[in-house]
């Protein structure tokens, strides 16, 4: 039995003002998101936008282009790896606001260089600065989840969501901030830091509200706290870590399959709006399914969502497929996040809700480092589509490991 903490989990509402309390914990969930919208929108996944341009312009092959976004991954596995010591001096909400202001300074740097080792560097660092802000909101939105427990799933969905309003922001930004010439794709990285800046004073006003010492009970509790119960974690761990190879490869190397294809700047646009629209929507669409699946069921169901998206634009190269895809993908890439997050409140107590966190992170980590290059090689020998079919089979193995994930023993709601 894990021995459950005292008072780390209160609800930050009383619950006589049921009504507020529950208004208040939406809005600060949706502030908070903004935190996602920076780390994953508008750092990462902006990078699909820039691919095309970089790669022309810099001559890099489809490996080297894959291996930006392994940089960006190696250093969020070093920041989850950090996390929990930066934890243990600061509550979990400071790391987040110090993490959303580094990262929009350092996107100021992508546009500064142009050299292939810089440009890793850069990578490699905001990556570590936006696992501090993942790390540290998700561990937020869990104490808020648990304000209203029968609102957890929404909750956590509209802080995983938020990523879709980077993504919005980047897929209007980049196509019209990418200028002709040498390096014109420079600007397009001044116009996301800008995009980033904007997002974290919305993100830190909220972590503000939630309270960001209170988190401060966590440095105690992670010395005290059992030893996380990795061996019966170990399928929910697997399926997550194939779930980071897999959606990391079609959210780098899409757009490039989309060009190549012959689909207009327009059209690209679009598909990625509506990715990005699909995502902000999730978090509505699957709620339901994180509160009830105590176990590996939700992220078996959007594994296998996922594989089916991701394999569409790779045997059927149209703009309708396209969209289909990218509707489905959007809708579900980040709940599968949000359902390690649920998994960690469903089983673990408050005490380990870091750590746990953490240990997810870290998997998923490892397979953001591994996905680009190989997909990436893959494509460079047979093709973007085939590189894609491989992310599609990584996501259908990981959905058959997920669904072998039972609840723990001791559970927590």
């Amino acid at each position: 039995m894990i021995d459950e903490p005292r008072n780390t989990a209160a609800p930050y509402f009383p619950a006589s003002d049921t009504a507020h309390s529950r208004r208040t914990t939406l809005v600060l969930a949706v502030g908070l998101s903004f935190g996602t919208a920076i780390a994953l929108g508008l750092t990462r996944f902006s990078y699909a936008l820039l691919l095309p341009a970089m790669k022309a312009d810099l001559g890099w092959s489809f490996a080297q282009a894959g291996a930006m976004n392994t940089a960006n991954a190696l250093g969020y596995l070093l920041g989850a790896l950090t996390f929990p010591l930066l934890a243990r001096r600061w509550p979990a909400g400071v790391c987040f606001i110090w993490g959303c202001m580094l990262t929009a300074v350092l996107m100021i740097a992508g546009g500064l260089v142009s050299d292939t080792h810089a440009l890793l560097v850069q990578r490699v660092v905001t990556g570590m600065t936006s696992a501090s802000v993942f790390v540290g909101g998700s561990v937020l939105a869990a104490r808020l989840a648990s304000a209203h427990p029968h609102d957890a799933g929404f909750v956590l969905g509209l802080y995983y969501g938020g990523a879709g309003l980077g993504i919005i922001a980047a897929a209007l930004l980049v196509p019209v901030t990418v200028l002709p010439g040498v390096h014109g794709w420079q600007w397009a990285w001044f116009a996301l830091a800008a995009a980033c800046g904007l997002a974290s004073v919305a993100a830190i006003m909220a972590a503000r509200k939630t309270g960001i010492h209170e988190a401060a009970p966590v440095a105690a509790n992670l010395q005290s706290a059992a030893r996380l119960p990795l061996t019966r974690l170990g399928f929910m761990l697997a399926g997550y870590g194939l779930f980071g190879v897999g959606y990391i490869g079609y959210m780098t190397f899409l757009i490039a399959l989309l060009r190549s294809s012959g689909m207009s700047s327009a059209v690209v646009t679009a598909f990625y709006v509506l990715l990005g629209v699909a995502t902000i929507g999730s978090a509505r669409i699957w709620s339901g399914l994180l509160n009830r699946m105590r176990g590996g069921q939700a992220l078996a169901v959007f594994n296998g969502v996922l594989a089916f998206a991701t394999i569409l634009p790779a045997v059927f190269a149209q703009p309708v497929v396209a969209f289909v895809s990218g509707a489905l993908f959007g809708a579900t890439f980040l709940s599968a996040v949000a359902s390690t997050t649920a998994f960690v409140r469903h089983n673990l107590p408050a005490a380990q809700w870091t750590r746990g966190i953490g240990a997810f992170t870290i998997v998923f980590a490892f397979g953001q480092i591994v996905g680009p290059v190989v997909i990436g090689w893959i494509s460079d020998g047979a093709g973007l589509a085939r590189g894609l079919m491989y992310s599609s089979a990584m996501l259908a193995v990981g959905a058959v490991l997920a669904a072998l994930q039972k609840p723990l023993a001791s559970t927590r709601t």
